[in-house]
Parts: structure tokens; C-alpha cells; sequence
């Protein structure tokens, strides 16, 4: 089975206007409500591979009540602690001739609430993926990524890490089975402008030595790139088409890996997993199955 943990869900609420004219009331062309955090946009692409999986994390009030009906109504399994005070929060991302976002904060987690969803993934077992993607809300401990893979690291899970900085670098000791930085946070982790595509193959390997068992780096307009548990180099081209939305690219990357390598090709996960990013990155909102494998058809 495959869980993805989201710490901070949100409803995203999208609207469109030719242009934001501040202190003036703004008549919109468009808006949508997308619900969503990087676990659970994971969740959503797999559902769309056909893979189910059961997302878990932290939800409160009315806005936490309508990510979860929304999620049960596009098929999503969900096994959310819910919080007794705050509610999940709202991101109003305004796309004119500028975008601009507002991004809310989210609810304090307390301690017991912490607990519980430690009792929760000590259901996980060997046969188990967990996917822990993201951020973490101010009101969690640093560590938690941490806390979470050392309290299961006798169980032979597959491990999935898409974080940034300290926040990856601190898990590797845990042997994950999957990393995902894209090209910009490897300089960021290495402290240093990487200009070559060698040298974003270097700073790979590095974090493999480090522990990781397979690294994804997507590189945006020049494609995508694995090194993979066996130490060998994978490359693959970038998907062709117009950029409208970058929010959830990488996660829908993470999701069509997770499902492209189940039978071990792992050429063929790094292909699936280009083709949701590429997929999500032309669509309004999460890739399309019908779009995800049209594309895979470009791509060599």
C-alpha cells in the first residue's frame, strides 16, 4: 500500500482577471477550488496511474471537512488526525498579468495530535510505501521527517522524500528509497551554482553516497535525470508543450515514478514520472491520465 502524508492540506482557490488593480474592487474572468499539499497531490496522480493509495495527515474545521469530501469524491482514501481547533487553510493564488498568492498558515498541531498519527503509521508495514513530501507547519518539530522514519526504519518500508536543504540532507541516513530535488535545490544543498548538466550528475551521486537509494532531479526545459540503486545514470528529454501552472509539477513527478518503477524498469519510471510533471505543468491543474500518456510518447 501507499500513503502519502501532508502536514498542512489546503484548498486552493484559483482566479483569473486580466488585471489586479490594488484598493479597486476586481471583477474575475475565472476561478476554480483545487484541494491539495504535496502528499496529496501525489495521491491524486497515482489515482489517475490507476494506483490507489490512502493520505494521511492533519485536517480542522470546515475547510479540513471539504478537503476530505473532496478528495473521497475524486476516489482518495483518507485517514486525516483532525485537529479540535483552527481549520486547514486557503491559498488564493490570483494569475493576471502578474500572479500573486496568499497563502495561508494552517492550524497549530499539538502534541496529541502528533501522537496520533504515530499510531497511525505503526500500522505500516514492509510491503508498505510512505511518501513524505513538503514543508513543515511552524507548530511541528523539525525533525519530524526524522522522527517519523526512525520510528519505522526496522520495517523495511520504501521511504519517498521530497523536502528541501537540511530538511533532505537530515533523512539520508535513513537509506530512503526515493529523492526528488529539482536543479536548483541541489545548489542550494550543495552551497553552489551548479551551470553544467556533469555537474548536477556529480552533486546525484553525492547524495546516493550519502544514503539515498535512487535520486531524481528534474532540470525544468532540459529534462530529467536518475541515478538509481544500482549507481546507474538515466537520462530523459523534457516534455514539449506551453508551461501554464507549476504548482504540483514536482509532486506529480514523485507519483508517476512511484507507480512506473513497480516492476523494477526504472528507465521507464523516470519517463512516467517527466510525463506527469510535463502532464500537471500544461493543465490548469493535476495531470490527466489521457494527457500523461500522450506525452510519455515524446519522450526518449
Amino acid at each position: 500500500m501507499i500513503y502519502t502524508v501532508t502536514f498542512n492540506p489546503a484548498i486552493d482557490y484559483v482566479v483569473k482577471l486580466d488585471t489586479l488593480k490594488s484598493g479597486e474592487v476586481n471583477r474575475m474572468n475565472s476561478e476554480q477550488i483545487f484541494f491539495g499539499g504535496k502528499g496529496i497531490n501525489v495521491s491524486l496522480v497515482l489515482a489517475q496511474l490507476g494506483l490507489s493509495s490512502k493520505a494521511l495527515g492533519f485536517t480542522a474545521g470546515f475547510t479540513g471537512g471539504a478537503i476530505e469530501d473532496g478528495l473521497k469524491k475524486q476516489g482518495i482514501d483518507t485517514d486525516f488526525v483532525h485537529l479540535d481547533s483552527g481549520f486547514s487553510r486557503i491559498n488564493v493564488k490570483i494569475k493576471s498579468d502578474e500572479e500573486t498568492e496568499l497563502n495561508g498558515n494552517g492550524p497549530d498541531i499539538p502534541q496529541d495530535k502528533i501522537d496520533e498519527l504515530f499510531s497511525r503509521l505503526a500500522d505500516l508495514g514492509g510491503a508498505d510505501t510512505l511518501v513524505l513530501a513538503g514543508s513543515i507547519p511552524k507548530s511541528l518539530p523539525d525533525d519530524i521527517y526524522e522522527r517519523i522514519m526512525a520510528d519505522l526504519s526496522d520495517r523495511s518500508i520504501r521511504f519517498v522524500v521530497d523536502a528541501s536543504k537540511d530538511l533532505l540532507l537530515n533523512v539520508l541516513k535513513y537509506k530512503p528509497f526515493l529523492i526528488k530535488p529539482n536543479s536548483f535545490e541541489l545548489s542550494e544543498i550543495f552551497g553552489r551554482e551548479l551551470m553544467t548538466e556533469n555537474e548536477i550528475v556529480e552533486c546525484a551521486y553525492k547524495l546516493k553516497e550519502m544514503g539515498a537509494q535512487n535520486v531524481l532531479v528534474s532540470m525544468a526545459g532540459d529534462g530529467a535525470l536518475l541515478v538509481d540503486e544500482g549507481s546507474k545514470l538515466h537520462k530523459c528529454s523534457a516534455c514539449k508543450g506551453k508551461v501554464k501552472n507549476s504548482v504540483g509539477a514536482g509532486d506529480s513527478m514523485v507519483a508517476g515514478f512511484i507507480a512506473g518503477c513497480a516492476d523494477g524498469d526504472y528507465d521507464y519510471a523516470l519517463k512516467l514520472g517527466t510525463a506527469c510533471g510535463g502532464a500537471t505543468a500544461f493543465s490548469d491543474g493535476l495531470a490527466q491520465s489521457e494527457d500523461i500518456f500522450r506525452l510519455i510518447k515524446q519522450l526518449r
